[in-house]
């Protein structure tokens, strides 16, 4: 399948942009500025940039809750994604979701869920809304290997093939679920085998090439506009940093996390491209340039911006 050039250097932009982000979210919270939890993914940038490369802007997604590379390929401003990061009214969620729950509905993001497994079953609900409106939206799930083997997996894609939904389960397999690796947890070698007890298609694709997420994705959605029902997609790929920040990585040894940093995709991405012709270093350079500045705007943004006061405590709260 070939990629026009724009489409590719928005890939190659937003993986770095990703990249940025976390790193510089990683910094800001171990100097005390960000409370809570927070999941960084350095190693996954390619998913979400390919990922978004294939969809339509009014197409849904639900995330996990380490989904900052979604969000921001979906369209989101960084300086509201850090500001919520911060706690500050101006975030997205007005300071009230933090990191794992990232959620902007006006750009079709219906939410990432810190429980394990629920958005496995609210996304046949949205591609149901779909389906019955004839809108031709598709619904993607982005879930973790971990997510495998919940109920919510079985429960949500039987339903789903059962009644054709435009929808896509998407596994990003970093192999971690935590501690456990998924290789421990199931009898597996690839992760997509269990889509033929549903009787939908199953693939594994390279997690760390935008363009074969691209191209995967891209006959998913197809298939899924067309009204031939969901396809499981398993993204092979791995991060380098825990499974939250300040883990110490004791269930890993030192050599895995070495070979996870040498498929690093950003690198890789970039060198194709310059010796492709897409980009030249210079221009590959300006991108990397870009991305730091907008990141320290966004975090400039955030650290002005007010706290919620207490009266907000129980606005766009409901029961």
């Amino acid at each position: 399948m070939a990629i026009e050039k724009e489409k590719l250097i928005w890939m190659y932009r937003t993986m770095v942009r990703h990249r940025e982000f976390e790193e510089r979210v990683a910094k800001e919270f171990a100097a005390g500025n960000i409370p809570g939890f927070v999941h960084l993914s350095q190693g996954q940038e390619a998913i979400a940039a390919g990922a978004m490369a294939a969809l339509r802007p009014d197409d849904y997604i639900l995330t996990h809750h380490r989904a900052h590379g979604e969000l921001l390929a979906k369209g989101e401003k960084t300086a509201l994604m850090m500001a919520e990061l911060f706690g500050k009214k101006t975030g997205i969620m007005k300071g009230k979701g933090g990191s794992m729950h990232f959620t902007d509905p006006d750009i079709g993001d219906l939410g990432a869920d810190g429980i394990l497994g629920t958005g496995l079953v609210m996304a046949p609900g949205a591609a149901l809304s779909a389906k019955m409106r004839g809108t031709g939206q598709v619904t993607i799930i982005f879930f973790g290997d971990g997510q495998l083997n919940t109920a919510g997996f079985h429960e949500g894609i039987n339903l789903s093939s059962a009644w054709k939904l435009p929808i896509v389960f998407f596994c990003e397999n970093n192999t971690y679920a935590e501690t456990i690796s998924i290789y421990d947890s199931t009898n597996l070698t690839n992760l997509t085998d269990r889509a033929v007890g549903y009787g939908i298609p199953g693939v594994s694709v390279d997690g760390n090439d935008p363009e074969a997420v691209y191209e995967v994705l891209s006959e998913a959605v197809a298939r899924a506009r067309k009204g031939d029902g969901p396809t499981l997609i398993e993204a092979k790929t791995c991060r380098w940093r825990g499974h939250f920040e300040g883990d110490n990585l004791a269930y890993r040894t030192e050599k895995q996390t070495e070979e996870c940093k040498k498929r690093d995709p950003i690198p890789r991405f970039g060198k194709k491209l310059v010796k492709m012709g897409v980009l030249t270093e210079k221009e590959a350079d300006k991108i990397h340039q870009e991305a730091v500045k907008e990141i320290d705007e966004a975090v400039k943004f955030a650290e002005e911006s007010p706290f919620p006061g207490p009266e907000e405590v129980l606005t766009d709260v409901y029961a």
